[in-house]
């Protein structure tokens, strides 16, 4: 039997999530509920069905996992908790100083309707966060260091888009390339936020908005801009789309450590990912934890969950024997 997946939203992540379901055999794409008129929305799947959002209740017992493909910043805060009394839900949340409290909000409706959500779900947080994890079990004497881009954040770029004035962005992260090589080659340096990376915004304004005070509003945002050096340009619609079409992404996780009774011998943990597709990828997680969601909650476990809290099996369609004789 198929574990039957709905999608709320049908953005950029959304498409990517109807590509993963795809390519997952046992997956299966019942609906897509959107904010739009159901009928303007166009999908790839024959077999599922576009509805306006209000209807999302009505389907509680025909969708296994809902996955959740709103934006950070006003989106899923609402979201995962509101849905998660209804199903099984799986986002990707990325404001990072944030998640304890969307993690408690989401623990709180999920364990009362006895469903899981597992939330901060994609590359970073995400594959990066497991990484991280595991390199500090294994190096416990050592220092942790990411570096995100050049990249397109979808988050922060959402975030541009939302301010008032603005009718379309992006942004893209940009490692300070003398910091990486610097921890690369073990010199161990302190390095603050500001110098790890810059921020570059693309934005293109509503005609007759503040350009000062949108660029000051970006600058200043908490959580997104405030604490790095960012680079606002104002440009025109038709130069966004001929230059900025694309939503590559990446990064490095890298952790040095020492090891031996008088810390003789030195090591490098580095994870990297080069991404032609942000949202296509993100998207690609996302699927494997929605699989997780339902193995979890057919065992009967519920609440919030991280990835840290999902075993590795959960994610592969594989049982357990192909796991140990293929990838073991």
């Amino acid at each position: 039997m198929s574990i039957r997946i709905g999608i709320l939203g049908y953005g950029n992540l959304g498409r990517g999530v109807e590509c993963a379901v795809k390519h997952n055999p046992d997956l299966e794409l019942v609906a897509v509920f959107t904010r739009r008129d159901p009928a303007s929305v166009k999908i790839l799947t024959d077999t599922a069905k576009v509805y306006h959002v209000d209807e999302a209740e009505k389907m509680k017992d025909k969708i296994d996992v809902l996955i959740l493909c709103g934006g950070s910043a006003t989106d899923l805060p609402v979201q995962t908790p509101k849905y998660a009394q209804w199903f099984n839900v799986v986002d990707s949340f990325d404001t990072h100083a944030r998640i304890p409290e969307h993690f408690a909000n989401v623990d709180k409706a999920a364990s009362e309707s006895n469903h899981v959500g597992i939330i901060s779900v994609g590359w970073d947080p995400g594959m990066f966060s497991l990484n991280r994890m595991y390199a500090n079990a294994i190096l416990t004497n050592g220092k942790d260091y990411t570096f995100w881009g050049k990249g397109v954040s979808q988050g922060h770029s959402d975030a541009i888009r939302r301010i008032d004035g603005v009718k379309d962005g992006k942004q893209y992260t940009i490692p300070v390339e003398a910091a990486l090589e610097a921890v690369r080659s073990g010199q161990n340096p302190e390095l603050t936020t500001r110098q790890k990376h810059i921020r570059e915004c693309f934005v293109v304004a509503e005609e007759g908005a503040d350009l000062a005070r949108i660029e000051q509003e970006i600058k200043t945002m908490p959580n997104y801009f405030d604490e790095y050096d960012t680079t606002v340009h104002f440009i025109s619609e038709e130069e966004l789309k001929r230059d900025h079409s694309g939503i590559p992404h990446g990064g490095f996780v890298i952790r040095t450590g020492k090891t031996g009774w008088n810390d003789e011998n030195s090591h490098v943990i580095e994870y990297s990912l080069k991404l032609d597709s942000n949202p296509e990828f993100t998207s690609s997680v996302i699927a494997a934890y929605a699989r997780a969601a339902y193995r979890m909650n057919q065992e009967g476990q519920k609440g919030c969950k991280t990835v840290f809290d999902v075993a590795p099996a959960y994610l592969s369609a594989l049982d357990g024997a192909e796991l140990r004789k293929h990838l073991l």
